[in-house]
This record gives structure tokens, C-alpha cells and sequence, in this order.
């Protein structure tokens, strides 16, 4: 098969391809959701570079008792490609207009770094919307960009590197700051990890997320979390090398009510590099 340029296909045609759920309008933009199970709603919130395919290890777990739903945030997977303000404050936006669209009052919310913290905005900001929190090496504290990450802000140098006809940058950041083993991320879970990437608009809507540098903007946003006491559940990768585990120690000293549990061989996706541990902690903690 010859290889699909990334940045290159039409969202309509390349979704009616491969997409696998729904999709709503929400504000005049487009978002594409998993849904399974059925039980108290659950929402599971993605991370920066990744999609609802983030969670294809987990889904199932959750759906033998919740009713999952997984959405494509702004930007990533099937979802809208428009120029926006990307930030906290639109994803936030566009999870309660989820909310609302399907008529789910509160539900619990599992988040993977940038969905982590979409997910404390949420909690902080409309608590009542909120029942459980699970945050799964959540960015939002204080943390330099990755070295890697970082060579994508510089000017044409970003646009130079997400062009290049090959595999081979991605593949190196997923196996770099996404696992601890790089041997996860198989052919197949790279090819699923990435086929959003194929289409119009990606590139420019992940650099521009990057550019921006607020993934660790929610210092301030901790005392008003704390004060909520919402039950929460973090989960860390020992070997996380996007947002180390120092991060989580310290998060933990800002939301005292909250449990960590730090999990040994696992990286920035512990909930895909160690599935098992991570869907039994998070059942326990849900039930």
C-alpha cells in the first residue's frame, strides 16, 4: 500500500472511511464519540497526540458496568479541524456541550494527560457535573515541554517535521514519551494511533496547541479543586518521560483527599502499557 501523506485527506471522506462511532454537532463543530456499555455514564478524555483509539485497551473493562463514551476532542481523531482558540477553556466548553447534547447531567470522568487536565477544569469550574475523577498522569502542573515537543514549536521547523513522507518521526515520540517499552506500540496500534493524522488540518491544529504552551497552566486551578473534594483516583507510570512522576507526588500534596497509585514499568499511557493494573484500579475505585 502506498504511503497516505499526513495532513493530506478530507475529514468526510477519510471518517466515512474509518471512523467508528457517532458523531454530533456541538456549536456549529463536529465531534465523533465511542459509545459502549451501559450503567452510570463514564467519559474518557484523550491526550495531546492521540485519539479515542487511546482507550480501545480499557473500553471494554469499563462498558461490563458504565456506559462508556469516548469523545474526539477538537483538533484530534474525527472530530472538527476549524482554526479555534485551542486551550482549557474551549475543551472544557465542548465536554459539557457533549454533556448536554446527550442529556448526561454529571457523570465520572477518566482523563490521560491533556484530557486530565481538561477534566480538572471541569470538576473545578461545574463540580456538580462531576461524580468521580480519575486522572491518568494528568498534565496541568508546571512542566517543560519535552525535548522533542519543543522542536515542533520553532517556526517552518515544526511544519518541516510533521510533513516528512515517513513513519519514522512518530513512531520515535509514541515509543519515546508515550511508553516505557517501546515495543508497545505495534504496528497496528500505530496505525490506529495515527490515521487520524491523515487528515487536512491536524498538523496545523497540533502545532498550534503546542505553541500555545498551556498544558501546564493550572496551578491556580488546585485550590479550587482541592476545595471541592471530589473523589479522586491519579495514576502514574514510574517511567514517564513527558510528565514525570515528581509531578503526581506533587499533585497529591496539592489535592490531599486524593489517592495515588504509582504504577512500576509504565510510561506516559499507563492506561495502555498496563491495562490490566490500571482497569482494576479504576473499577475499584468507580464500584
Amino acid at each position: 500500500m502506498s504511503f497516505v501523506a499526513w495532513n493530506s485527506r478530507p475529514l468526510e471522506a477519510w471518517a466515512s472511511r474509518y471512523a467508528k462511532g457517532r458523531t454530533i454537532d456541538l456549536d456549529g463543530h463536529r465531534t465523533h464519540y465511542l459509545e459502549f456499555g451501559h450503567g452510570s455514564p463514564v467519559i474518557l478524555l484523550h491526550g495531546f497526540f492521540y485519539d479515542a483509539s487511546l482507550w480501545d485497551s480499557n473500553a471494554a473493562a469499563l462498558a461490563a458496568r458504565y456506559k462508556v463514551y469516548a469523545p474526539d476532542l477538537w483538533g484530534f481523531g474525527y472530530s472538527s479541524r476549524e482554526p479555534m482558540d485551542y486551550g482549557y477553556e474551549l475543551y472544557a466548553k465542548q465536554v459539557l456541550l457533549f454533556m448536554d447534547a446527550l442529556q448526561l447531567p454529571r457523570a465520572s470522568f477518566i482523563g490521560q494527560s491533556l484530557g486530565g487536565g481538561i477534566a480538572m477544569v471541569v470538576a473545578a469550574r461545574h463540580p456538580e457535573r462531576v461524580s468521580k475523577l480519575v486522572l491518568a498522569a494528568p498534565a496541568g502542573l508546571h512542566n517543560p515541554l519535552p525535548l522533542g515537543a519543543r522542536f515542533f514549536c520553532l517556526p517552518l521547523v515544526g511544519e518541516c517535521l510533521a510533513g516528512l513522507r515517513t513513519n519514522r518521526v512518530r513512531r520515535w515520540l509514541y515509543r519515546r514519551y508515550f511508553f516505557h517499552d517501546g515495543a508497545t506500540m505495534t504496528q497496528a496500534r500505530f496505525d490506529e494511533a495515527t490515521r487520524f493524522q491523515k487528515i487536512q488540518g491536524t498538523t496545523q491544529a497540533g502545532l498550534s496547541m503546542l505553541r500555545r504552551r498551556f498544558f501546564d497552566s493550572l496551578n491556580g486551578l488546585m485550590l479550587h479543586l482541592a476545595q471541592r473534594q471530589i473523589p479522586t483516583l491519579v495514576i502514574w507510570g514510574r517511567e514517564d518521560r513527558s510528565i514525570p512522576v515528581s509531578r503526581g507526588l506533587k499533585l497529591q500534596a496539592l489535592l490531599p483527599h486524593a489517592r495515588l497509585e504509582i504504577v512500576e514499568g509504565a510510561g506516559h499511557a499507563v492506561n495502555v502499557e498496563a491495562a490490566e493494573r490500571f482497569n482494576r484500579l479504576v473499577g475499584e475505585f468507580l464500584a
